[in-house]
């Protein structure tokens, strides 16, 4: 007789944690995992091996599916189109996880997810319907970076970008945590730890966005197997049970990024003192002294830019563009300078198919970013805007100056 013929439900839930909820005429069979276990891939192929369930959920988004079963998935990016619709901050905090699951695999072993990779691939040999339950990694970041404040989001983003050319081992902590079962959680515990806006989106808003997956993506099945780390077992299952409103709706609700503040207040604010600079120059000084103002405030920018992108080692004609867009930035907030200069940059410098396969390693390392062509457009990206946001307050500083002179 064959280990699949005697498996039963019991052994695999016997190893494991996990939760068992019924609704609608659906028996959901939450089964908890260790993101870095080799038994929770083994009680995997138990539960599926078992023929008992009708479809398999798992805690993965598309992206992060692609990434762990195609090795090249980086290399069918289009760079261009991130940067056209806004998506770098998404892509960092993809190219950031994927750093940190190297570490991971390197020091453990083991690819961290196998398990969730696992149920994908033997739920598909099996001819059973697969579901990706969780919410896209980069747009979780950006809703947690929005509950945050200016300096919440700087130290969230700086550490994000330490990590990518971070090479030590993973600390115990962060390696309990994964047993626990949350990927994201490990990622971000430096910053969860002392931030309940940080840990409400990027655990407990989770908790309920699969749970209204679950409901929505059910269809004709009776018997579901959910797949998740066992740190969503819990609140994932109080949801599952108790929550009464549409799943569509609550979905929708938990991918939009809220600001908040609707009202680009530093932007505006910005915009009025150069403006008024600009008139009390010429108002008061004439065509010399409003001139003066207006060359000052474009010197200083522009300058900044263009030192900033220069240290990314951008393209001349990279740190050209970036240097005649900083002084209009307070005019149009949605673009900022680095976009100019990184589009720019990966048009004139576009990334080879051998750039995107190399990514991986070469963002361990300082010369790495500056090598690996797609690295360092995003270097590009972020120094030029750095550069131009320091323009800004010296430029503004300098004006205030005049006024209070």
């Amino acid at each position: 007789m064959t280990a699949e013929a005697t498996a039963t439900p019991e052994n695999f839930l016997t190893t494991q944690p996990h939760a068992i909820v019924e609704r609608d005429g659906v028996r959901y069979t939450l089964l908890g995992t260790a993101h870095v276990s080799r038994a929770s891939i083994d009680a995997v192929n138990e539960a599926i091996g078992t023929g008992r369930f009708d479809a398999v959920a798992v805690e993965l988004d598309p992206p992060r599916l692609q990434a762990l079963t195609d090795p090249e998935a980086l290399a069918k990016l289009d760079l261009i189109q991130v940067i056209r619709t806004g998506r770098v901050a998404m892509f960092a905090a993809n190219l950031a996880l994927s750093a940190y699951q190297r570490r991971l695999a390197e020091q453990l072993g083991i690819e961290p997810g196998a398990e969730l990779k696992q149920a994908v691939l033997q739920a598909r040999e099996r001819g059973l319907p697969v579901h990706l339950i969780d919410r896209e990694v980069g747009l979780t970041f950006k809703r947690a970076a929005a509950k945050l404040g200016f300096w919440g989001r700087m130290k969230l983003g700086s550490g994000l970008v330490a990590g990518l050319f971070a090479n030590e081992e993973v600390g115990a902590e962060d390696i309990e945590k994964l047993k626990e079962g949350d990927m994201l959680e490990a990622s971000f515990s430096e910053f969860a730890s002392s931030s309940p806006e940080l840990y409400e989106g990027v655990i407990a808003e989770r908790d309920r966005y699969m749970a209204a997956r679950l409901r929505e993506t059910s269809g004709d099945a009776r018997e579901v197997l959910a797949v998740v780390g066992a740190g969503h077992l819990q609140g994932l299952a109080q949801h599952l049970r108790e929550e009464t409103r549409d799943p569509a709706a609550i979905r929708e609700e938990l991918e939009i990024v809220h600001r908040k503040s609707k009202v680009p207040w530093f932007t505006l604010v910005l915009s009025a003192i150069l403006v008024a600079g600009l008139a009390w120059g010429f108002s008061h000084g004439g065509l010399e002294v409003g001139t003066g103002v207006l060359l000052q405030w474009i010197a200083i920018t522009s300058g900044l830019t263009a030192i900033g992108c220069a240290l990314a080692g951008g393209h001349p004609l990279s740190i050209l563009a970036g240097a005649a867009a900083a002084p209009f930035k307070p005019f149009r907030p949605a673009m900022p300078s680095g976009a100019f200069s990184a589009l720019v940059e990966a048009r004139l410098r576009k990334p080879t198919y051998a750039d995107f396969l190399a990514l991986r390693d070469d963002a361990q390392t300082v010369r790495g970013w500056y090598r690996n062509r797609v690295s360092r457009v995003l270097l590009n990206f972020m120094l030029t805007c750095f550069g131009t946001i320091a323009g800004e307050w010296i430029g503004l500083a300098r004006i205030l100056g005049k006024f209070m002179a």
